[in-house]
């Protein structure tokens, strides 16, 4: 493929390719089979009108659009591999000439993977991080977990105190009028919990059941709902029920119960170590993150607007995929916070160009010193990845597609990278 290179200006290339005329007809085809029965021709049956037919009566250019889409990623793929560039985002293609009997020729702008000038990046100071587990954490979980198997009582013969989950019906009103999103009926609400705007909770302390109160309260300024921001309120309230939670004796039938131990002192020791082990995991994230944002610090790099917007693609999609999870699309959310799409995408731009920077300066650093996955990490990571998805691991390579394992690939150098960073660090 004869392809030709043109520097626009820094990071982004323009390029000019072709595909033969051979292969756009085999495009041709492939869209006459695939859209053959969504013709409709006076005088032939539907579906069994033949391509020239088509071609005749909707012009030669019926075809094209769709013949694009199948040549185009292949032959697309195969310029920017022949111009030896490396594509950091999707490029704007265009169809420069189509002529009968010729090859099709494209041009694309394609934004280039910028240089990195490293700094620093072995002998990095930094403070260590605290992962010591003392006898009050261990108490909070074992309270945490003495509280999700509490018994849940009705009180009837005193007002609400903190800690109580009361049963409410509550409406909210801004400048005298209610407002969206501010009423429920037969609300579960545990006083202490910080689960509503500050303020509220404790303004239901000392109130009996069948009480009709007012609570006032102001919206805080990163309130969710625009409209709502920093705004006064007062909600009507009416309480229902007082529950309190009667927790279960800390003894060794207790962590029978909730454990697979048969002492209180053995479920000690089993939380001590589980949170030793959260809390070592803890430490080396944070000490790993210090160094890798002091690397970059450390290093230079001119990163296009191309590859932040891209990025910022990837992180919206993400977001999207956890609001499906919830039950939510990405509108109802945008239409529930009062926000757009483009503050969104403006929210994520200072995240997403640190993370296009951690990715090319441990990138530049994993091919300086030469670092690369061996075979053998790339098959104990597969064989990891198949217990995950429980496949067994000849299955699991069927479907990796090439990409993929490039993909683990780089993971694996990634991770090794970090640790070189990390060993070579100075921990004070």
């Amino acid at each position: 493929m004869a392809v030709k290179k043109e520097e626009v200006e820094k990071n982004l290339v323009k390029i000019t390719f072709e595909v033969s005329r051979e292969k756009f007809e085999e495009g041709i085809n492939e869209a006459y089979k695939k859209n053959r029965s969504k013709f409709n021709i006076p005088g032939f049956r539907k579906g069994k009108v033949s391509k020239a037919i088509i071609e005749k009566y909707y012009t030669e250019s019926v075809f094209y659009d769709d013949a694009i889409n199948y040549v185009l990623p292949e032959a697309y793929d195969a310029a920017i591999k022949e111009a030896e560039i490396e594509a950091v985002a999707r490029p704007e293609i265009d169809v420069e000439e189509i002529k009968k009997g010729e090859p099709v020729v494209f041009t694309a702008l394609v934004t280039t993977k910028p240089e990195v000038k490293l700094g620093e990046y072995t002998g990095i100071e930094v403070e260590k991080v605290d992962n010591t587990v003392s006898d009050e954490d261990i108490d909070k979980d074992i309270e945490a977990t003495r509280k999700r198997n509490a018994r849940i009582i009705s009180v009837e013969d005193r007002p609400v105190e903190n800690g109580d989950i009361t049963v409410i019906d509550f409406e909210g009103f801004c400048d005298g009028e209610a407002f969206e999103g501010g009423k429920a009926e037969k609300y579960e609400l545990e006083i202490g919990s910080g689960s509503f705007i500050p303020g509220f909770e404790e303004q239901i302390i000392g109130a009996k059941i069948g009480d009709d109160i007012e609570v006032n309260v102001t919206f805080p300024e990163e309130y969710l709902v625009e409209s709502l921001k920093g705004k006064p309120a007062m909600f009507k309230v009416k309480v229902h029920e007082i529950k309190v939670r009667e927790l279960p004796e800390l003894d060794d039938d207790f962590a029978s119960e909730v454990s697979e131990f048969e002492t209180l002192a053995e479920y000690k020791d089993s939380i001590r170590k589980k949170l030793e082990e959260r809390a070592e995991n803890k430490a080396k994230q944070e000490t790993e993150n210090s160094i890798i944002e002091k690397v970059c610090e450390n290093a230079e790099v001119d990163i296009p607007d191309a590859m932040i917007q891209a990025q910022i693609d990837r992180m919206i999609n993400d977001f999207a995929q956890r609001l499906q999870y919830q039950g939510m699309n990405i509108d109802t959310y945008l239409q529930y916070t009062g926000g757009n799409m483009d503050a969104m995408r403006e929210s994520f731009k200072e995240q997403a160009e640190k993370q296009c920077k951690v990715s090319l300066v441990i990138e530049a650093i994993t091919k300086k010193e030469g670092i690369t996955a061996t075979d053998e990490e790339v098959e104990d990571k597969i064989a990891e990845m198949s217990k995950i998805y429980n496949m067994e691991i000849e299955k699991l390579k069927e479907v990796l597609r090439p990409e993929d394992m490039e993909n683990i690939k780089n993971d694996i150098s990634y991770g090794k990278t970090v640790d070189m960073m990390v060993n070579k660090a100075v921990v004070k």
